[in-house]
């Protein structure tokens, strides 16, 4: 059996929900496949990586497009006899569309959610359509992770040569059926606490502050209600002033990346997504499997799996208060929150395997080389 051999290249090495999808497919893949990881900065997600023995590079640019960085990269294709380009996100892809052309490598775009969303100017919307419809163009093929995903692009831009290979989780390590940390105890979180988890980047996109305040609203009506937000980004330091402004570090606990998700999933009620924009969030799923019933906003993968008032609730974007009412309808409705949860572990069990999407992009990878 011949062997694939694949640069797979992702924009940052810390783990967020791109890189924990990189980490299972790989983590799938077969003989007949050999990866090698590119990043653009360091991380936690490539120490795990090279601990596994899989070969990776680091090439520290903070720019969409680099000139300087080319001929580096250039070099890693050419050392380790690269036949495949996977790029994980535009940011990823931006950086290898020009060489896998001179190159003639033929290049794989995974799209973890388009650039180019509501919020943003007319200008940078527009720029940011072109920006994915020539990096679409240079794509042999393109996977979107939501059929919404790809109707999105496909609506914005004409996006043609798609299919969509939906995320999927390891659901052995995100088994509630098996123990775990007391991760309650460890925070000072009380027993008898009604615990709302936001698990994530603490960036823009994901809408920290959005959730803070629904967390302020519903404690000033129910003191067991609190707050558990974990994760680092670039909102970190103003998140943590309106909490510190507004004297809630006694209702909302906070904690930097951890590794033991799976811990800390066990530890709350209900797992809140209040973000912008997404392509399908792997917290969500991760959360899910864990028989966590969630409150999140209908971006474009969460409204294909979120069935609300079946297996979670949708919210609307932007909105505390709203936010706020839904996180109280579940602390009123202890037997709804439990049987959302299992609803929405049922589904993930039955759809969202990690195993079968390292198949499904064998499969693709093999086809485009054999093409």
């Amino acid at each position: 059996m011949s062997t694939i051999k694949v640069l797979e290249v992702i924009r940052q090495g810390q783990i967020g929900g791109g890189e924990s999808h990189l980490i299972d497919l790989i983590s799938g893949f077969g003989p007949e496949i050999h990866p090698v990881v590119l990043s653009f900065t360091p991380g936690r997600m490539i120490d795990h990586l090279k601990e596994k023995g899989i070969t990776c590079y680091v090439i520290e640019t903070s720019h969409a497009f680099d000139f300087n960085v080319q001929q580096k990269i250039k070099r890693i294709l050419k050392k380790e006899q690269i036949e495949l380009i996977h790029v994980h996100g535009s940011r990823a892809a931006s950086n290898m569309v020009l060489l896998s052309k001179l190159m003639k490598i033929p290049m794989i775009y995974t799209v973890h959610g388009w650039s180019f969303h509501p919020d943003q100017s007319r200008l940078i919307r527009m720029l940011r359509i072109l920006s994915e419809k020539l990096i679409c163009n240079s794509s042999r093929k393109v996977i979107c992770v939501s059929e919404s995903n790809r109707q999105t692009g496909q609506k914005s831009f004409g996006l043609k040569n798609a299919m969509v290979i939906e995320n999927g989780i390891d659901l052995n390590r995100f088994n509630p059926e098996q123990s775990f940390a007391n991760i309650r105890k460890e925070l000072g979180i009380q027993r008898t606490d009604f615990v709302v988890g936001f698990i994530g980047r603490i960036t823009v996109q994901k809408d920290p502050l959005t959730f803070v305040k629904g967390i302020e609203k519903a404690h000033s009506l129910e003191k067991e209600i609190k707050g558990l937000l974990v994760g680092d980004g670039d909102l970190k330091e103003k998140v943590r002033t309106y909490i510190g402004n507004n004297h809630l570090d006694e209702i909302i606990f906070t904690s930097s990346f951890r590794t033991d998700i799976p811990d800390v999933l066990n530890a709350i009620d209900v797992f809140c997504l209040p973000s912008l924009w997404e392509g399908l969030s792997i917290a969500l799923l991760e959360a899910m499997a864990m028989k966590r019933t969630v409150i999140a906003t209908p971006t474009d993968g969460t409204k294909e799996i979120i069935q609300d008032g079946d297996n979670g609730t949708l919210t609307t974007f932007s909105d505390s208060d709203r936010l706020a009412e839904k996180i109280l309808d579940y602390y009123n409705d202890r037997v709804k929150c439990r049987k959302h949860g299992e609803n929405a572990a049922q589904l993930v069990k039955n759809r969202f395997n990690s195993e079968a999407v390292s198949k499904q992009v064998s499969a693709l990878y093999s086809e485009i080389i054999n093409d």
